[in-house]
């Protein structure tokens, strides 16, 4: 990509301007942990045990309410995947991504209020976010993961929610030689077309020299994954659209009425209903190598380089039926709620689709840092990296894009959507050769598209911290610390869709080049057979896969320009060029100074932290706009949007800033040896999300009845602003055991809500429901006919409104479109709050413990679902608990976890919904794991793994859990391997 235009210049000079200044700078956050790894050598408690007892020890000296999780020995941490491990700590919850932990949710703040760090060091997100993708870092070079939950004046910002730093070993704070090695081999029960066995291998090495002035070490890994997905889907929910006028005994209507006797209450129905089966293959690598150079007693450099690739190819089949409602419904059943839960529908189509795609995530940070503990009384810190994320949903060398076929006709006679039992909708279509199957023979050309759209993520930055170590005045200061950061960060991408190749629609038809052998007929009965109604049960009862190399190619070969014109077939994402294209760059400076106090307090001993931080950031966004000319109506089913030729784009360039004042208070109580009162007071922020930062708009490329919609980003969104309290009670009993109880609330400011406004674009004219179109339904309907969208289609070209390539294009007579345009804007504030409770019990030296801990929130900001008025919810808002069972003893050890999330929201607006953007929730989710550990020898290990022993599913929903919107079945997955380690 050409589109990050950093000012690298000013950030070098800074650099070099301070490595002269402080060549001998060194951190005193370092020189503790070396202290600490000094102590640790010679108390040292390895396996899960020790594990805890170092978390517990941190959580226990913290400023501020914190939690941690160590690891139980070199190369390993406590679960295969950090998402996982978090989850394990009082209020985190994790979101999953192809059944493994991928972003976290604290306090019922989403993955975009949580800032991840690495060392210290702010990360670029993954994709067009803020969010981190947990997944795609290996956990074997990880000491620890430390979790704020409270404001921090000397971290970077942007942890509304909480922020996360990740902890890599450092070959000068544990001197000598050590190695770690693992492999393993993953079976996972859902795979079917990948290989049933795949590997996994890491090692983990380092080593220090020359009487401990140098040390080096390096990390890697390598992880294969073959898997399957099962899914149903419904892509969004409309309410209150059009109903016919149908006999009564068609009518079945659960809700309340008026004294008139009229129902009351809004109503919905479905916009389409699918099925899918999606293999997938997985492969992760990840290294990084450290350098360490200590001349002096005083000084450490560090030299560190960390990078990550993670490659997702997967192949979909998939099925299902489209809707578009209004004259097309012949009966329908509503509960008492207004939701569809059966519905007859004619017209439209019914489809079988395949995709392919291969996403690759590629990561990197260059990181240096300079540690100087000039004397007992100053300690400076300087560190510069350089991060970047980049991610390709083109990585198919062959195909360059992600690409999506769709075959299937439009020869139906009526749809029957029925969600009146089970937990899967069914969807059955009655075709018109008289039966409920479609015959290999009559599958038909509907059209492909093909989409690229690569991002880049980007971090530089630069943190100078000085800490000065008060023994001159005895007033109860501790230290002072003080210093200034420049970060730049840049978020871009663009997109090349192809638009709708080959059609779009079955008139004409091209039957013919598909012959039957070219599809395979399926059963369902294995499809989604853990929800009750799927399996055996699940109707449609077959589906059909094709290959799909073939079906490109023999489209390629067959729909050519000559036969078709201007829809000829192609498989090129950049049809016609780069689509959209978008760019957000942010600088932020900041400065802080943040004071420690200890003294004696009435008998008590009290530590006090206090701070400030100001930050004043620069926002730019640069944005590509295509000229949009008119909407045509391709076909029965798709309506395309045409855009001014080539040279017409332009780029619209839109400036924003703020500037922020962040004050925190941390205090500490001793009310005995063993038990500790903490109280905190402060604010913390989070950046507006940067999709919605690119100024600009864009409307929808296939604009159907029921989703013309568009976007208008805001470069001048405020960032969340929360104004957090704390209080906790923490009783620490007993060599790694304590329970602890907090209260948090959080107050927030700025609040951002997505307003969706419908407004007309001039020169954007409608076909539906304008002249030509009410006359062609007054033909139909005059034959006696009901009058589908197919029916009026035709009757359209019948009236000789149809091009020489029988596109139906608008006229100045239509009415203007109205669209359906969704922007950002800070709002009212809102406010969150909740308990924590946690209990860790070591039972003695049985070798058994047990750690279980819950956290419960509430507030004001849950989405109404009896409105339809636009709401600004907070999404991942859930309470969430954890258990934790183990035995250690005798180089064997067994831990057993389970982890619960209930219901939340995930978001607001729905692929297919409507203008009200309507909610997306998940439904509740636990999950059982298992792992297994014998130490053969002082050096070998051999272990087990189970990951979601209980095969749970997911499930989502809208405003009410009778609005279907996903399924999802994976499967457990287990694993068998060796650790070898030599010390």
């Amino acid at each position: 990509m050409n589109n990050k235009q950093f000012n690298k210049s000013k950030l070098a000079a800074q650099l070099s301007l301070a490595i002269a200044m402080n060549a001998g700078m060194v951190s005193i956050a370092q020189a503790e942990e070396q202290q600490t790894a000094e102590k640790v050598e010679v108390i040292e408690v390895k396996g899960i045990r020790g594990s805890l007892i170092r978390s517990m020890d941190l959580k226990r000296s913290a400023s501020g309410v914190m939690d941690a999780i160590s690891a139980e020995e070199m190369g390993k941490f406590p679960d295969t995947n950090l998402a996982e491990s978090l989850q394990r700590i009082t209020g985190v919850s994790v979101s999953r991504a192809n059944g493994e932990g991928s972003q976290i949710t604290v306090r019922g703040f989403g993955p975009d209020f949580n800032l991840v760090t690495l060392n210290g060091r702010q990360m670029p997100g993954t994709g067009n976010t803020r969010s981190y993708n947990l997944e795609n870092l290996a956990a074997e070079d990880v000491s620890a993961l430390e979790v704020y939950k409270t404001g921090r004046a000397d971290v970077p910002s942007g942890g509304l929610g909480a922020l996360v730093n990740i902890v890599t070993a450092k070959p000068l704070q544990r001197p000598g030689q050590h190695f770690s090695a693992t492999a393993k081999a993953i079976v996972d029960t859902s795979n079917e077309a990948g290989d049933d066995v795949t590997p996994e291998v890491s090692a983990v090495y380092s080593n220090t020299f020359a009487d401990e002035t140098f040390g080096f070490g390096f990390s890697f890994s390598h992880q294969q994954r073959d898997f399957q997905k099962q899914q149903a889907n419904i892509q969004g929910w409309q309410a209150n659209v059009d109903l016919p006028d149908l006999d009564p005994s068609k009518i079945i209507d659960g809700r309340a009425e008026d004294a008139e006797g009229n129902k009351v209450g809004n109503y919905f129905f479905p916009k389409d209903m699918n099925y899918g089966i999606e293999d997938l293959e997985r492969e992760r690598t990840n290294g990084q190598v450290t350098f360490q150079y200590a001349p002096t007693n005083g000084f450490v450099a560090t030299l560190d380089y960390t990078a990550s690739l993670a490659v997702t190819g997967s192949n979909t089949v998939g099925w299902g039926i489209w809707n578009e409602f209004g004259g097309n419904i012949n009966a329908y059943e509503l509960d008492a709620n207004g939701t569809a839960v059966y519905a007859d529908i004619g017209g439209n189509d019914a489809s079988f689709t395949a995709n392919r795609n291969t996403t690759e995530v590629e990561a990197r940070s260059l990181g240096l840092n300079l540690d100087w503990q000039i004397n007992d009384n100053w300690h400076v810190e300087l560190d510069y990296h350089d991060s970047k994320n980049e991610t390709d949903n083109g990585a198919d060398k062959g195909l360059g894009s992600d690409g999506q076929i769709i075959l299937g006709s439009d020869q139906l006679l009526t749809k029957i959507y029925d969600y009146r039992q089970g937990e899967v909708p069914h969807a059955n279509v009655l075709w018109k050769n008289g039966t409920n199957e479609l015959m290999a023979s009559e599958i038909d050309s509907n059209f492909s598209q093909f989409i690229h759209s690569p991002g880049e993520a980007t971090v530089e930055q630069l943190q100078l911290d000085t800490t000065w170590f008060n023994d001159s005045f005895d007033i109860g200061l501790v230290s002072v610390q003080f210093g200034a950061a420049r970060t730049e960060q840049s978020t871009g991408g663009y997109e090349a869709w192809s638009g709708l190749r080959g059609g779009p629609g079955f008139n004409p038809s091209f039957k013919e080049i598909f012959p039957d052998s070219m599809f395979t007929r399926h059963e369902t009965s294995d499809l989604l057979d853990q929800f009750a109604g799927g399996g055996s049960d699940l109707q449609p009862g077959y589906y059909y896969t094709y290959d799909f190399d073939e079906a490109i190619a023999r489209q390629l070969a067959y729909l050519t320009e000559d036969v078709i014109g201007a829809d000829y077939y192609s498989a090129d994402a950049y049809f016609d060029g780069i689509d959209s294209q978008s760019r957000v760059d942010e600088t932020t400076d900041s400065i802080y100074l943040q004071s420690k106090w200890e003294f004696e307090f009435s008998d008590y001993f009290v530590q006090i932290n206090a701070g400030l931080r100001y930050e004043q950031t620069d926002v730019t966004s640069v944005v590509r706009q295509r000229v949009e000319t008119q909407v045509n109506w391709d076909s029965p089913s798709e309506w395309i949007m045409q855009y001014a030729a080539g040279g017409d784009d332009n780029f619209l360039t839109q400036e924003g800033d703020y500037d922020i004042l962040l004050p925190m208070i941390d205090v500490r109580f001793d009310l005995t040896e063993d038990l500790i009162a903490r109280a905190s007071w402060g604010k913390t922020m989070s950046r507006a999300p940067l999709s919605n930062l690119a100024g600009g708009r864009s409307l929808s490329g296939s604009p159907k009845p029921g989703a013309r919609t568009g976007s208008r980003g805001n470069t001048n969104l405020l960032p969340f602003e929360s104004t957090n309290l704390d209080f906790s009670l923490e009783y620490y009993y007993n060599e790694g055991s304590y329970a602890s109880l907090g209260y948090f609330k959080k107050e927030v400011d700025n609040f951002i809500q997505t307003t969706i406004t419908q407004t007309t674009i001039e020169g954007l004219y409608d076909i539906y429901n304008g002249p030509r179109y009410k006359q062609a339904i007054a033909d139909i309907e005059a034959r006696g006919e009901q009058a589908t969208s197919d029916a009026i289609f035709a009757q359209m070209l019948a009236n000789g409104h149809g091009n020489a390539d029988g596109k139906i294009e608008p006229s100045s007579d239509d009415p203007l479109m109205v669209w359906n345009i969704s922007q950002p804007q800070n709002t009212d504030s809102k406010s969150v709050d909740g308990f924590e409770v946690a209990v860790q019990h070591l039972f003695g030296e049985t070798g058994f413990g047990l750690g279980v801990n819950a956290t419960f929130v509430d507030g004001d900001v849950e989405f109404d679902s009896e409105s339809l008025v636009q709401q600004a919810p907070l999404t991942g808002l859930s309470d969430s608990a954890n258990f934790q069972a183990f035995y250690e003893k005798d180089g064997l050890s067994v831990k057993l976890t389970y982890a619960w999330r209930d219901a939340y929201l995930i978001g607001v607006g729905q692929a297919q919904g409507s203008a009200d953007a309507p909610p997306q929730y998940a439904k509740s989710y636990g999950q059982w794991d298992v792992s297994v550990n014998y130490d053969i020898d002082e050096q070998f290990t051999v272990f087990f793994e189970g990951i979601n022993l209980n095969n749970e599913t997911e499930q989502g929903y809208g405003r009410y859990e009778e609005q279907f919107l996903f399924a999802r079945q994976y499967g457990p997955r287990y694993s068998v391997g060796v650790r070898y380690t030599f010390e």
